[in-house]
């Protein structure tokens, strides 16, 4: 058997502020898992985005602390068009969520803007500029 991808796991300190957030993308997650210490929603490719909290982490793995620093991993949300990144980044920004890096058109050819979920972890917005 060859091991598959099924999975990205986020651990977050607010789990009603991180799926709130995450709803204001599109992903669909059930109110009641505002208040548990895990959560999850499967995204149309089958793939399946989980959130435990820093205390459910902490259950099983006692010396875990938050990481420092920059990220080593981040989500990014494909968007249908350069001006829905442009809108999507003015929403979440507007709705009072920290900007990283506004909207620009990447040397790689694509639309891009990152902003941070309420754990500080970047996430990235994205569309082929053409």
């Amino acid at each position: 058997m060859t091991p598959r991808l099924d999975a990205i796991g986020l651990v977050v300190s607010d789990m009603a502020a991180s799926l709130a957030f995450y709803r204001r993308l599109g992903l669909d997650i059930p109110a009641e898992a505002d208040t548990a210490p895990h959560a999850e929603a499967t995204l149309p490719s089958g793939l399946r985005l989980l959130w435990d909290t820093e205390e459910t982490i902490r259950s099983f793995d006692p010396s875990w602390s938050a990481p420092t620093g920059g990220e080593r991993m981040g989500p990014a949300f494909l968007c249908d068009s350069p001006a829905e990144v442009d809108t999507v980044y003015e929403e979440l920004t507007g709705a009072g969520y920290r900007g990283h890096l506004k909207p620009w058109d990447a040397v790689w050819g694509q639309r891009y803007a990152v902003v941070l979920d309420p754990d500080g972890t970047g996430v990235s917005l994205f569309a082929n500029a053409s």
